[in-house]
């Protein structure tokens, strides 16, 4: 059993939806309110974008989970997410995410390109189903509204979606929260994205929807007119090709000791 699908041995006490610990105090939050007003916290302030949307782990797609990614761009082909359980005050950072543009992702060696997934599915495209109606081929292009920007109106956030549906990401979870882990326990875990294959995950999407008074069916109809990427490259989303997913072992290794000299 490889370390990222271990379940955690012995855990502190609590019941898991908060971090063991004792209360802050009014100290505390004197200090941190201090720090607020004073330090500039500039990587913080370039997260832009809030994307809620789901995933799965590699190593097991039938523990699917809601994310929320605080999104930074760097430029215009590469992305930067801190991934958080939910969007409250006291949600958790349960990860992080780069993507990448097609052109970036088409650069990397193919052992590398396992590891990332594409965004296609869960932006846009689930199939291009075949229906045969009167000896005639129907293609119907059939869309998942996965991916949302809460309180973002679709017409602002079609741009950006039109170049995301072209990208490629790749997502270590450092968090198992869905398991009841009350800490960061064990070896990272990667992500995959849902790719319309065994999703099951109709309830995470009702109550996503539902919170934020959305509706994904509505959604898969105004994305109808973004173009599909034309192609997907087959290294990433590696399981569906080969049924294979990817678990991070930890062993024991000799340390160097020196430091080399300049």
């Amino acid at each position: 059993m490889a370390s990222s699908d271990e379940t955690p041995g012995q855990m502190p006490p609590g019941d898991g939806s908060v971090p063991p610990g004792k209360p802050m105090t009014v100290g505390q939050h004197i200090i941190d309110k201090g720090a607020q007003l004073t330090q500039s916290l500039k990587p913080i302030k370039q997260m832009s974008q809030h994307v809620c949307t789901f995933a799965s782990y590699s190593h097991d797609m039938t523990r699917q989970i809601e994310t929320h990614h605080y999104v930074s761009r760097r430029n215009q082909d590469f992305l930067q997410c801190a991934v958080y359980d939910s969007d409250d005050s006291d949600g958790r950072l349960i990860g992080v995410e780069y993507i990448i543009s097609d052109r970036i992702f088409e650069t990397l060696g193919p052992e590398e390109q396992k590891l990332w997934h594409s965004h296609g599915y869960e932006i846009l495209l689930i199939s291009e189903a075949l229906y045969f109606l009167k000896n005639v081929i129907i293609m119907v292009q059939i869309t998942s509204g996965l991916w949302v920007n809460p309180r973002v109106p679709e017409m602002i956030q079609k741009p950006e979606l039109r170049d995301l549906a072209r990208s490629y990401g790749k997502f270590w979870c450092t968090w198992q929260v869905d398991r009841g882990d009350r800490l960061p326990l064990g070896a990272p875990a990667l992500m995959i994205s849902p790719q319309g294959v065994n999703v099951g995950m109709v309830d995470l999407v009702k109550k996503r929807d539902d919170k934020y008074k959305i509706s994904s069916e509505e959604l898969k109809i105004s994305r109808i007119d973004i173009a599909i990427p034309e192609m997907t490259n087959s290294s990433a989303d590696y399981w569906m090709q080969t049924g294979k997913g990817f678990a991070i072992d930890v062993e024991k290794t000799d340390m160097e000791l020196r430091a080399p000299f300049p």
